[in-house]
């Protein structure tokens, strides 16, 4: 009693490699054969309606209350909906929005026939995803990010020492400052011995401007924007003193203070060893995230708006999920922050179009391949899946089989291998333009650290043997 087909000729509907076609489908449904037989499962009446529960009913008891035509009406728009499903996963065709229904014939009596014409994922080619060159941070700690990090370790050991100079970003200052708004004191901006830091941006810009060469004894004037838009402030600041930081010397002395080790040598090994740690747990991941961005830069086409929207509610999806991980709602959180849903939409909008370009890309790389979803990788899903819900692992598959939810499933692995096969073949380099080693795109294995009392038992453990053996 059920039909369709895709037709092949592009006069009927453009076909489905067309970046920008539509697809129709054409289903013939015989769906209300079985109206006039007495008895007849009238489960397209849904719940209840008019008296009527749903399941089976004579026909006569339906007739009677919500007549024929009306009856025929509701059977047809309860049932159109799931035939166009069963027709798209018939036909693995890949929607990307709602379809629109035309009724060619038989809405009175007889067989109902019509086409739905539904907007489908183009399917670019492109070109150039063999040969990528893509740059990333190096995966491996600088002699710079060393200095950095000790720097930054000093820098909480330092101590202050008076300077007879002018003052430079950094230093601290002992200053009264007079902060007036329409020559009233602003409250914040008036006080006396206040240790300042050159060079950190607070209250105003100005500030650090006018304190840059200033000396002890010097007093400077000048006015700035109020930072809350309120018209201009008036500043009147007096340097009492200049002070410098004085940094400790990396040595073994400082190493014993600032850390768990003995000598200087110890404290930056172990600090080039955690920024390399560091970098290495980011570097594959980015270097994926880049291939994948260049990929979607391949793609020259403009993506359908339709997959622009569904990327911008997927990632507004997402941002709800992860705020009710912490206990927050998508509302409360927007109201707090003094925004709505529709600046919020028009904010992920941006980089949207380069999202849908990276999976357009990605499934172009995976149709010229020939990559298909890994039969290995199915089967551990479908049995991950099954253990979660209790359920048979044929059964799992079954359902995303008859749902359509395996057109997704697949297209997602196929995109993981698309984007596993460029990621191979691409020119990985660092900012100098030197080859990265492969081997620093993988995190670092992470310490084994035993409990003392595990410890222990080894190597008793240990000892026990090696006495045996002797």
């Amino acid at each position: 009693i059920f039909d369709s087909w895709v037709p092949a000729d592009p006069s009927e509907g453009a076909v489905l490699y067309l970046p920008k076609g539509k697809e129709r489908v054409r289903m013939s449904l015989e769906m209300l054969a079985g109206w006039l037989a007495p008895d007849a499962p009238l489960w397209m009446i849904g719940p209840k309606r008019g008296g009527i529960n749903s399941g089976r009913h004579a026909l006569s008891e339906v007739a009677e209350i919500v007549g024929v035509e009306a009856g025929r009406h509701e059977a047809i728009q309860e049932a159109v909906p799931d035939y166009y499903m069963r027709a798209l996963v018939e036909h693995a065709i890949d929607a990307i929005d709602a379809p629109k229904f035309e009724v060619t014939g038989g809405e009175a009596d007889g067989a109902l026939t019509f086409d739905a014409v539904v907007p489908v994922r183009p399917r670019p080619l492109i070109s150039g995803y063999d040969v990528l060159h893509i740059e990333i941070p190096g995966p491996v700690a600088s002699d710079e990010d060393v200095d950095r990090q000790l720097d930054a370790l000093r820098n909480q050991f330092s101590t202050l020492e008076t300077v007879e100079r002018p003052a430079e970003d950094g230093d601290q200052v002992t200053i009264d400052i007079d902060g007036t708004h329409d020559g009233e004191a602003v409250e914040g901006l008036t006080t006396s011995d206040y240790l300042y830091e050159v060079g950190v941006g607070a209250v105003v810009p100005e500030i650090d401007e006018n304190l840059r060469g200033a000396s002890a004894g010097d007093v400077v004037e000048f006015d700035a924007d109020h930072p809350d838009d309120e018209g201009q402030l008036h500043f009147r600041i007096e340097v009492k003193e200049v002070q410098a930081r004085v940094l400790p010397d990396v040595d073994d002395a400082f190493a014993a203070e600032a850390s768990e080790f003995d000598t200087a040598d110890e404290l930056v090994s172990d600090l080039r060893q955690r920024i390399t740690d560091m970098k290495r747990g980011q570097a594959g991941a980015l270097a994926r995230d880049r291939v994948a961005q260049a990929v979607g830069e391949l793609v020259d086409l403009e993506p359908p708006a339709a997959m622009i929207e569904t990327e911008v509610t997927q990632r507004i999806q997402d941002l709800s999920m992860r705020l009710g991980a912490q206990g927050l709602e998508l509302e409360r959180y927007l109201e707090a922050m003094g925004r709505d849903l529709a600046s919020l939409r028009a904010e992920f909008a941006d980089g949207a179009d380069l999202a849908v370009k990276v999976d357009l890309g990605l499934r172009a790389v995976a149709d010229a391949e020939s990559l298909g979803a890994d039969a290995d990788q199915l089967d551990d899903y479908f049995a991950a899946m099954a253990a979660q819900f209790g359920s048979t692992a044929d059964e799992v598959r079954a359902s995303f089989t008859e749902s359509g939810r395996m057109l997704d499933l697949e297209a997602d692995l196929r995109k993981q291998a698309a984007l596993d096969w460029v990621f191979e073949r691409a020119e990985i380099v660092d900012e100098e333009g030197e080859p990265v080693d492969r081997a620093d795109l993988e995190p670092p294995e992470p310490e084994l650290v035993l409990p003392e009392g595990d410890a222990d038992e080894d190597s008793q453990k240990t000892a026990t043997d090696t006495s045996e053996e002797e």
